[in-house]
């Protein structure tokens, strides 16, 4: 089974972002992502769409972030510009290089982070979609050939993206009625959370290619509770091990981590909305079958959750209640395969990777099946 481009691309302009003629598309992709990003070029052509690449790579990042005072940094408004007049924004990542910023001061990335926030909310309101070409770098990090790599991403994305709709929406069901989360596992994690209100999202490859989660907004003051996040987590190029977080009233009280606990204090420090919760997400993707340092995958892996300190996901919060407000989102994942559980309003729904449901009805899951 190996990675194809050109099902990769079709994906993207068809089921993602359905792409129709006349639509004015910015591809957002680094150079080592080439084959897919011609692969995306023919298939608008064949759309009639207009292209615009757009290649912001992180070597010559680092030599604009090592070099300018932060004091002068401020929101690229041609950039911007061109985001907030795109129908359709396609976003490749993929790297020769995943360590490339690390030797960036936390105080730089900060600064880079909240000027470019307007970047993002300007892509709000285009039809958008977020996936990774398999380079070598990628690859590297995960521990795995290129070749292994690539045929994990193809296995990744070629899903029964309408079976795995139908089985994210068993769940969706549950959280829809549900006002307070719950999730324990292991020693270290007990946290609740509220989350009446708020739009439950059936993430099925539209947004994020791979798909795989269903994911909510908490109620920022409403966290309650300790997580140790067992699953490292990439942050400014290097890598945060075990990072624990304490909350109440909904903020973080106190946060440490076995490794790069540093780099875990500036992610919090970087604003007020960094200390508070902006999510709560749920894979759902066993697809997704091992962990591979990129968040894109990781955070849609089966038998895990993720949280993300910082900005609520807009699509996530309704009108009666307030988002959080951030520069940053940054997911942390916890393992939820053995010792553990998810209850929603004191009922459990997921014990040890398992979903009630599942037992209930006694049916394969499209995961399984495939």
């Amino acid at each position: 089974m190996s990675y194809d481009c050109d099902r990769h691309a079709k994906l993207l302009v068809d089921h993602c972002t359905d792409v129709k003629e006349g639509d004015m598309v910015v591809v957002k992709a680094p150079a080592v992502a080439t084959p897919l990003t011609t692969a995306i070029y023919e298939r608008l052509g064949e759309r009639g769409a207009m292209p615009l690449k757009i290649s912001i790579p992180s070597k010559p990042t680092r030599a604009f972030l090592r070099t300018i005072d932060n004091d002068a940094l401020e929101t690229p408004q041609h950039l911007f510009e061109v985001m907030k007049a795109a129908d359709v924004i396609v976003q490749v990542g993929g790297s020769t290089n995943v360590a490339e910023l690390s030797d960036l001061p936390a105080e730089d990335m900060q600064a880079f982070s909240k000027i470019n926030k307007p970047l993002g909310d300007a892509q709000q309101d285009s039809r958008w979609v977020t996936t990774l070409y398999p380079a070598s770098g990628n690859a590297q990090k995960a521990e795995m050939s290129t070749s292994a790599y690539q045929e994990f991403v193809h296995r990744a994305v070629n899903r029964d993206w309408a079976a795995q709709r139908e089985f994210q929406a068993k769940l969706v069901d549950r959280l829809e009625s549900a006002e307070t989360v719950r999730i324990v596992a292991g020693d270290e994690t007990d946290i609740r959370m509220r989350i009446d209100g708020n739009r439950i999202v059936n993430e099925y490859a539209e947004r994020n290619m791979p798909g795989g989660e269903v994911y909510t907004a908490p109620i920022p003051d409403s966290v309650e509770g300790s997580v140790c996040f067992d699953k490292p987590v990439m942050a400014m190029g290097r890598e945060i091990q075990n990072a624990r977080l304490e909350f109440e009233d909904g903020e973080v009280i106190a946060h440490d981590a076995d490794q790069n606990a540093d780099v875990l204090a500036s992610i919090l420090g970087t604003d007020e909305g960094a200390k508070r919760l902006g999510e709560l997400g749920i894979g759902m993707n066993r697809g997704i079958d091992r962990f591979t340092y990129n968040m894109l995958f990781d955070e849609k892996m089966g038998d895990t959750i993720h949280l993300a300190v910082g900005r609520s996901i807009e699509k996530s919060v309704r009108d009666c209640n307030d988002p959080n407000e951030s520069a940053i989102h940054k997911d942390m994942i916890v393992d939820m395969s053995t010792d553990s559980r998810i209850e929603l309003d004191g009922d459990v729904v997921q014990r040890n990777g398992t979903f009630v449901f599942e037992e209930e009805e006694d049916t394969n899951t499209p995961e399984r099946t495939q």
